[in-house]
């Protein structure tokens, strides 16, 4: 179960990542955001680097719970886009 949810956790990593460094090839991040930036993707590493020492340490209860932080939100998330395209909603 740990291992699904970091797993889980690190895909929904990858977005903010990749929206930085293309933010970083077409300057919208700059140095007046970048401290914001900087923090996004400090807590995310946090998340699994924590979690992962967590684990390692044999405390799973708070790693999972560590790792819930972020599994909740982009659950509740995918959930969401994915009932908009299944279901194909009229918008008008």
């Amino acid at each position: 179960m740990f291992w699904a949810l970091w797993v889980f956790d690190a895909v929904l990593a990858a977005i903010p990542v990749y929206f930085f460094l293309a933010g970083l090839e077409d300057g919208s991040v700059s140095s007046f955001n970048i401290t914001l930036w900087l923090a996004l993707l400090l807590i995310i590493a946090g998340v699994l680097v924590g979690s992962a020492l967590c684990r390692s340490h044999g405390n799973a209860v708070a790693a999972w719970l560590i790792l819930a932080v972020l599994a909740v939100p982009g659950a509740l998330g995918t959930l969401y886009f994915l009932g908009l395209i299944v279901l194909n909603p009229r918008w008008n």
